[in-house]
């Protein structure tokens, strides 16, 4: 099993410094990641445990834009019980989210801008932490960013995604004044704008990455549109997704985009190839091509 780097970087985007950090790994049903791809397929590029579940990575993004310190989701936290973390097989003894971003060199009161592209538990789990008996934000001079529709949605979940949502994940951000609500897009620090690309859900929002520069200098964090490296083949598309068309139409969109103009590609969810550009091959076909950065 790949175990993902507690903490990846310093890597340069023009102006942008970014540092990939981790919370650790666990690990998902394969065939809820692959939806209509056959196991035959899949299995090869990610090797199943006995239960069917392959190892998950939570490549949380730190970026560094000017007096900004910003963290792109928050990983999975700390409030899973022995079911929880049986169920998801949580890597332990692993480096945690808040000493991942030490080892970057900074501390959580540093960070000043939270975004979350949504708020599935694994997503924003160290959104807030416990202290003395209360819920509070765990970085606690930031402002989080959340997409509007998807706090309405996460208030009020359905029975096919009930139970990837935990209040205690957000509302302590509304308790304590820190959330900062927007419509489709945002852009909570210089070179740093957030985007809503629907699909995985309805108000999913991935993250573009502009430091200026020209093309050399842009990049993106794709969230769970394309969750892994493997997931850059437009048919592989996630079980979990509840509106697999429309994350077909956005990766037709962003993908080819982000091939042409040699994005650099951050996938959330991919233990062993957690940057990358894409390069297209014959016939049109895309396939991430991992880079190597400091570690």
């Amino acid at each position: 099993m790949t175990h993902p780097a507690p903490h990846i970087g310093p890597i340069a985007l023009g102006d942008l410094t970014l540092h990939v950090v981790s919370d650790g790994g666990f690990r998902l049903d394969g065939g809820a990641m692959f939806g209509v791809v056959p196991r035959t397929l899949w299995q090869k590029k990610k090797e199943p445990d006995e239960k069917n579940r392959i190892p998950m990575a939570t490549n949380c993004l730190l970026i560094e834009s000017g007096d900004e310190l910003v963290l792109v989701d928050t990983g999975i936290g700390d409030k899973g019980d022995e079911k929880f973390r049986s169920i998801f097989a949580l890597e332990e003894g692993a480096c945690r989210l808040p000493e991942s971003i030490r080892r970057a060199g900074h501390e959580p009161e540093d960070v000043t801008q939270v975004v979350l592209t949504h708020l599935h538990f694994d997503h924003c789990g160290w959104n807030a932490r416990e202290a003395d008996g209360e819920m509070v934000p765990t970085f606690p001079n930031a402002r989080y960013w959340l997409e509007r529709g998807e706090v309405e949605h996460a208030r009020d979940p359905n029975e096919r995604d009930r139970a990837s949502y935990t209040p205690v994940n957000w509302e302590p951000l509304f308790d304590a004044g820190v959330a900062e609500l927007f419509d489709d897009q945002a852009v909570p620090a210089p070179g740093v704008r957030v985007v809503k690309a629907a699909g995985h859900n309805r108000d999913m929002c991935i993250v573009l990455l502009d430091g200026g520069g020209g093309e050399d200098c842009r990049g993106v964090f794709w969230a769970d549109l394309v969750p892994t490296a493997a997931h850059v083949s437009y048919p592989w598309i996630m079980g979990y997704d509840l509106y697999p068309m429309t994350t077909l139409e956005n990766k037709k969109r962003w993908l080819p985009l982000a091939a042409r103009e040699g994005w650099l590609c951050f996938f959330e969810h991919d233990p062993a190839v957690p940057v990358a550009r894409l390069v297209e091959e014959e016939g049109g076909r895309l396939r991430a091509e991992p880079v190597a950065v400091p570690g």
